[in-house]
């Protein structure tokens, strides 16, 4: 019997590709090094202040990182960027799921950049609950505004965050304004009502609506809707246009019902429809005469302040918490007592007790 010829597949056929000779080894190491050689906190504030993108994507890594090391840097940058910041008119946009925020985003932030004026849009994607992942699309829908030289498009996941905004949303509009941007957009999760955390930290909150979405008893309860500077009606084109001023008409008899604003203003709403760019103009005059308002009466700088005061107490907040969690002894007790309450040896509320004795070492 003859024996058989193995036969090779053809990944054996060739041991590998060879590099080309025109290819410069030197070149290649000098190139993976610069990779990842972390720039000096100088040099990222240098870079930021001029309006560098690629740094300013960078630093905001930094920021949303919880490598300890990165945070310390994060921070002197920060620090450095701070001079920089507050020269911007912050506007947070929110509403359900599917009420067309991104669209509504590309036709207002295009609006402004064709006005001359600087956008960074900061777009929170709501993590997973599951896997805790995000799908951080928002630029592949802005495709107009993604191109636009006066635009820059930064997604975030929401993570473990409540209120709609990503945990260091905060600390990026400081390095956006830094950079040169003089309007920011915050484009939260639309999760509903208990979507708040925003409002601390914008100067304008817009919020979109759906014609159909609710009557008038919708319009008046409490939550998000009480603290909207301005409700625009999205989608108002072809045969819904009668339903968005009906629903329109329907939001201002339910905002006259509110007490007045400390600002002073009157909540307004209108309709538009992003798609086809209408209405956009409008919700511009909205917006500046608010705060041409704000700024006369000296709400605006009032309400600046005490937002301070709030990120102040709530990074307090955040970092007792975070440093208890880390304690190597908080870590080894929660194994235990969470063995505990499996076996039903203690209550959750006892175990909590015990940690938190803790603390106080």
């Amino acid at each position: 019997m003859t024996k058989k010829k193995s036969l090779k597949s053809a990944l054996h056929e060739v041991e590998g590709i060879q590099q080309p000779a025109t290819t410069n080894d030197s070149s290649i190491k000098k190139v993976k090094l610069e990779r990842r050689k972390q720039p000096s906190e100088k040099e990222f504030v240098k870079k930021i202040i001029e309006g560098d993108i690629s740094y300013l994507s960078r630093a905001i890594t930094l920021i949303e990182s919880t490598n300890p090391n990165h945070q310390k840097k994060a921070n002197t940058i920060l620090e450095q960027c701070l001079p920089f910041a507050n020269k911007s008119i912050r506007i947070g946009i929110t509403g359900v799921p599917g009420v067309g925020k991104s669209t509504f985003i590309e036709a207002f932030g295009k609006y402004f950049t064709n006005k001359g004026q600087k956008v960074a849009v900061l777009a929170i994607d709501p993590s997973s609950s599951i896997n805790k992942g995000s799908i951080l699309g928002d630029k592949t829908r802005m495709e107009e505004l993604v191109k636009d030289q006066n635009a820059y498009i930064r997604p975030s996941p929401s993570g473990s965050s409540l209120g709609g905004v990503a945990q260091k949303t905060r600390e990026t509009i400081i390095l956006c304004e830094a950079a040169g941007f003089n309007v920011i957009f915050i484009e939260t999760v639309g999760v509903g009502q208990s979507e708040i955390a925003v409002h601390s930290m914008v100067d304008f909150f817009l919020l979109l609506k759906l014609a159909g979405a609710g009557d008038e008893l919708q319009g008046i309860k409490r939550g998000i809707i009480e603290m909207a500077d301005a409700i625009v009606i999205n989608k108002a084109d072809n045969d819904n246009v009668k339903r968005a001023e009906l629903a329109k008409n329907e939001f201002t008899r339910a905002l006259h019902l509110y007490p007045p604003k400390d600002s002073n203003w009157q909540p307004q709403v209108t309709t538009c429809s992003a798609f086809y760019n209408k209405g956009i103009d409008t919700v511009y005059k909205i917006i500046n005469t608010y705060f041409s308002l704000t700024k006369s009466n000296g709400y605006f700088e009032k309400q600046r302040n005490n937002q301070n005061n709030y990120w102040f107490l709530e990074t307090i907040n955040y970092q007792l918490i975070t440093n208890f969690y880390n304690k190597k002894e908080v870590k080894e007790s929660l194994k235990k007592y969470k063995e505990d309450i499996k076996n039903l040896k203690t209550t959750p509320f006892k175990a909590a007790q015990e940690i938190l004795k803790l603390s106080k070492k």
